[in-house]
């Protein structure tokens, strides 16, 4: 019996193939459950030898909140993302706090806790630059790269000058050097002279922003 051949299917031009998509809906509340998910772990991170400093610094705290910002995928407008960016943050104080709570250790979580109002101006921050890095923007792009990078060197200097003595380096000699690499990676990556000096001047000023924060509120 002889079979008819049939052509493969081809898109149409000026159109790409339909593909699956997350609703919005499902894609915030994936983002929601992962922030109470990562405040949790990095309470029982402290118990992990080598994780405790990770778990503690608010550099990765900062990174995690922009990735679930991301995740999101609400970034069209600065408001959305930003105002996304603290209320992760903020759940991730509540899952710290849960955890802590059922490992048997009281914590009590409060809007005049240090951490939890600094969440405010560190989630609208987190939110900003990854709606920055969504723009399409190169000089956008650029600052939101070196203002990432800051946060790392930043507080990475900050606690090689004050805490590493109890700590240990290790941990924050690494995210000095990821920090630098991330501005390096934008001035890079950075299409002008003009972004470049973006990318390089929110890095390093930014860096100095962070550290001189960090010494004055102690």
């Amino acid at each position: 019996m002889e079979t008819t051949a049939h052509p493969a299917p081809t898109e149409t031009p000026g159109r790409q193939a339909d593909r699956p998509t997350m609703p919005v809906a499902a894609r915030v509340g994936t983002a929601t459950g992962l922030a109470l998910l990562a405040g949790m772990l990095c309470s029982y991170g402290q118990a992990v030898p080598g994780l405790g400093e990770f778990a503690n610094s608010a550099g990765p705290w900062f990174v995690v909140a922009g990735l679930l910002v991301l995740l999101a995928g609400l970034h069209r407008r600065p408001a959305v993302p930003m105002v996304l960016g603290v209320v992760f943050l903020e759940l991730m104080h509540v899952g710290y706090w849960a955890a802590t709570n059922l490992r048997g250790y009281p914590d009590h979580l409060s809007v005049t806790n240090f951490w939890v109002l600094m969440g405010v101006p560190a989630g609208l921050l987190a939110g900003a630059v990854v709606w920055a890095l969504r723009s399409g923007s190169g000089r956008l792009a650029a600052a939101a790269t070196g203002v990432t990078g800051a946060v790392l060197v930043g507080e990475g200097v900050r606690a090689l000058l004050q805490v590493a003595a109890t700590t240990g380096t290790t941990f924050w000699t690494i995210e000095v050097v990821v920090g630098t690499a991330l501005v390096v990676a934008g001035v890079a990556r950075a299409r002008t002279p003009l972004a470049r000096v973006i990318a390089l001047g929110s890095g390093v000023l930014g860096a100095l922003g962070v550290l001189g924060a960090y010494l004055l509120l102690g």
